[in-house]
């Protein structure tokens, strides 16, 4: 019960943070950051789930975790260097890392099933908040087309994410 309290309270948190973000229209800057910290985000959650977790079907996943968030980061890198953009840090990459950072470090104290059952469940949140905020914030947000095209298609593969990470954690119940 508290686990499931405490990811529907970050989930609530990072949504109000992107909203308050949204109120002012997020930047291109500022969106690209927002993507890139989530991305890095993910990678570092699946590289702590690859170092803990011994069960297959959790490390495939947290594996296609780090695979494909860094393959959707190292585009937007190249795209922001051809666009000369520095992306700009702001409240919802803040949220995100805050958030992202204790979930980490709770997740350091556990082990075994216990472990993959809270890192599968925090994937599934963080991938509903961040697909939830790509799509009603970020994407509506964003003015240049090769950014708002790199936010869609990462945006289709992080719904797949969200219904992997789905799968996995009814079949560890």
């Amino acid at each position: 019960m508290m686990f499931r309290s405490a990811i529907f309270a970050t989930a609530a948190m990072l949504t109000v943070s992107t909203a308050a973000v949204a109120a002012d229209a997020p930047t291109d800057p500022q969106i690209a950051h927002i993507a890139y910290t989530a991305g890095n985000l993910d990678i570092a959650a699946g590289k702590q789930a690859l170092a803990k977790s011994h069960n297959k079907a959790v490390r495939d996943f947290a594996q296609e975790m780090v695979r494909d968030h860094t393959a959707v980061n190292d585009k937007a890198l190249a795209l922001v260097k051809k666009l000369k953009v520095t992306p700009q840090d702001n409240p919802t990459s803040q949220a995100l890392t805050k958030a992202a950072d204790a979930e980490r470090a709770k997740l350091a104290k556990m082990s075994g099933a216990a472990f993959d059952r809270e890192y599968v469940n925090n994937e599934v949140a963080f991938h509903k908040t961040v697909n939830g905020a790509l799509e009603k914030t970020l994407i509506p947000s964003a003015k240049n087309a090769e950014l708002k095209s790199l936010l869609e298609t990462g945006l289709k593969l992080f719904e797949q994410h969200q219904a992997h990470a789905e799968q996995v954690a009814k079949a560890l119940k």
